[in-house]
């Protein structure tokens, strides 16, 4: 009888103990879902800023340089170029074609007409890009509404400076992604949605975390 109930009692500490793997297994996969798919969206949405970012580059590029070389600056297009491309850095690029252009300017002409013809060039860059450019072409692509980009940059500036604002759309971006998914988690979780509910839902987001992980092995393969 002792033997056969340390056989039962061992039995059940191996059944137990099997559970216990099976549970930390079964954890382990779906914190790897999960990693995935953040790391995913998150890779998505740091693609889309750079491709979106080219683009304004690209553009302002072209809208400087055309207007440089409509005031009568010879090296308006070169400077004009040069300004696109520094766009990336925030102030370097719009400092860039006031001093540059300014420079210019006076050397070509010698007089405040033209100077104005310049200030006239980077205010409407200006207005371009902090109404269209970005909040369009950046934050479409980036999930971010318009006023979201300006607030992100303003308050990057202001708490960390220059590299606050450089960093503060890719930042901000990577931010969205983890809050629509703790927002998605909430509302799928039993204290939104009840114990039955929630049951329900379990299986459809390992689905969705199982998903994105194959979405990412389909584009590395």
């Amino acid at each position: 009888v002792a033997r056969f109930e340390d056989a039962r009692v061992h039995a059940e500490e191996r059944e137990l103990s099997d559970e216990r793997v099976a549970h930390d297994l079964e954890r382990e996969r779906r914190e790897g879902l999960v990693v995935a798919r953040l790391a995913h969206e998150s890779s998505q949405v740091l693609g889309g800023f750079l491709r979106g970012q080219l683009l304004v580059m690209l553009i302002l590029g072209v809208l400087y340089g055309a207007g440089l070389w409509a005031v009568g600056l010879d090296l308006g297009i070169l400077i004009g170029v040069i300004a696109g491309v520094l766009t990336f850095v925030p102030y370097l690029g719009p400092a860039t074609v006031v001093l540059l252009g300014g420079i210019a300017a006076l050397v070509q002409f010698g007089d405040w007409q033209h100077i104005a013809g310049v200030l006239a060039v980077f205010g409407t860059g200006q207005v371009v890009e902090s109404s269209w450019l970005t909040p369009k072409l950046v934050g479409d692509r980036i999930g971010l509404h318009p006023v979201a980009v300006i607030f992100a940059v303003l308050a990057g500036g202001q708490l960390f400076g220059f590299l606050g604002m450089l960093l503060a759309l890719p930042v901000a971006a990577i931010a969205n992604v983890l809050l629509r998914y703790a927002h998605e988690r909430y509302t799928h979780s039993r204290l939104y949605a009840g114990d039955h509910a929630a049951n329900q839902t379990k299986i459809i987001l390992l689905d969705d975390d199982a998903a994105a992980l194959g979405t990412r092995e389909d584009e590395q393969a």
